[in-house]
């Protein structure tokens, strides 16, 4: 570590937290190392929630074993940061304690969005942690058939189908035109629509709630009214609408916070303090835009350079300059896109056909390709990945 750091801090054992630490301590750092982490869980991987933990009969080992693998860190589990004053290079703790740091990495992720008025409705969830999946898993096991997904977005469709591979009743409500219609486009989004149609999901987009009731004790179900008017009876809903940074801790830190801790473009939010994960946002070079990723690759690569440029202290960073990528598996289908996509994009189908078993779409603005998405096609992801992080333009697909 450069000259007068010594003592790091890492708030949040997230699986950007702790590439965080793994990275500081490959990398050469020997002073003191203290792991914050919220949930009393030992740091886990979050992508099988929605997936394995909710269709096993035995739940999957989802722990991140390099926290106890040698790394000699102080993890202290069950606390959260309750405040940060940045220039002092102060932070409280929720017990009440005070610790000071040379160099802080804030990777405190982001919470589940709810929807107001039903957070005392027993049988209304969302599927953040891994206690939230072993609750709906509980629930499934003990008989509820039913259940409303509320949002189309990837862990709302990875829940419907999860739910629809033990037999559900599985409705899905997305207030949009199509599931995933703002990343991946009208025509894929109605693609994916009727990927869940066909296997026995009723989709109905367009379409919200307007109210949330209880029927009975807790043991009961729960009634939903939709924007239509029409009321829907589930045993259990999973609210699925997106996430919110965990940055309320911060105010008055001296960080910017916009959506998510603000940082220059190598991931430095203060001098001495980084960020990564869902709860950074970065201005990324490569794509000319400010943004915040929530997905698990990213908060890997992300942590490891926030790491190194804390190492770096006051010398120039290099730039994170990655192009982002992500999965969703989903019945037989495996879904994955890199890059970025926004509304109103140019896209070129390149392979197959949107909708068929196997497809591989291009999206990008009237000079570049920004983004590709590929449906089982794993191999043309990966390539065209690598083609728009050296700058591809529509020109090259000639």
């Amino acid at each position: 570590m450069p000259e007068g750091v010594d003592n790091v801090i890492v708030v949040g054992a997230s699986l950007a937290g702790v590439r965080a630490a793994e990275t500081l301590r490959k990398d050469g750092h020997v002073g003191p190392l203290v792991v914050i982490g919220a949930e009393h869980h030992t740091p886990y991987d979050r992508p099988p929630l929605s997936k394995e933990v909710l269709t096993s009969t035995v739940e999957p080992d989802l722990s991140l074993r390099a926290v106890a693998a040698g790394l000699d860190v102080d993890l202290r589990l069950g606390l959260s940061a309750t405040a940060l004053r940045a220039e002092a290079r102060e932070l409280d703790l929720s017990d009440g304690t005070t610790l000071r740091f040379d160099g802080l990495v804030v990777a405190t992720g982001c919470r589940a969005r709810t929807l107001p008025g039903t957070e005392d409705i027993q049988r209304v969830l969302t599927l953040r942690t891994l206690d939230d999946a072993r609750r709906l898993r509980r629930l499934l096991a003990e008989g509820a058939r039913r259940v409303l997904v509320v949002g189309g977005g990837f862990i709302g469709l990875e829940v419907a189908a999860s739910c629809r591979s033990l037999r559900c009743q599985v409705t899905l409500v997305e207030p949009l035109d199509q599931p995933l219609v703002r990343i991946l486009g009208p025509e894929v989004g109605l693609a994916v629509a009727d990927l869940h149609r066909s296997n026995g999901v009723d989709v109905r987009v367009g379409v919200g709630v307007a109210a949330v009731e209880a029927l009975g004790d807790a043991n009961a179900g729960v009634s939903v009214e939709l924007t239509t008017g029409e009321r829907v009876e589930a045993d259990v809903v999973v609210v699925g609408i997106g996430v919110i940074p965990n940055t309320s801790w911060l105010e008055g830190s001296g960080l910017r916070v916009e959506d998510g801790v603000l940082c220059d473009e190598t991931t430095l939010a203060a001098p001495g303090v980084v960020a990564a994960g869902d709860v950074a946002r970065w201005p990324n070079p490569l794509f000319g835009e400010t943004m915040r990723v929530e997905h698990w690759e990213h908060a890997l690569d992300m942590a490891s350079h926030a790491a190194r440029r804390l190492m770096a202290g006051s010398a120039p960073g290099e730039p994170y300059a990655p192009v982002p990528w992500f999965w969703s598996d989903q019945y037989d289908r495996k879904i994955q896109f890199a890059g970025r996509s926004h509304p109103g994009d140019r896209t070129v189908v390149v392979d197959g056909t949107v909708g068929g078993d196997r497809f591989c779409v291009l999206y990008g603005d009237g000079e570049r390709v920004t983004g590709v998405l590929g449906v089982n096609m794993a191999a043309r992801v990966v390539r065209y990945r690598k083609a728009i992080a050296e700058g591809m333009a529509w020109g090259d697909l000639a």
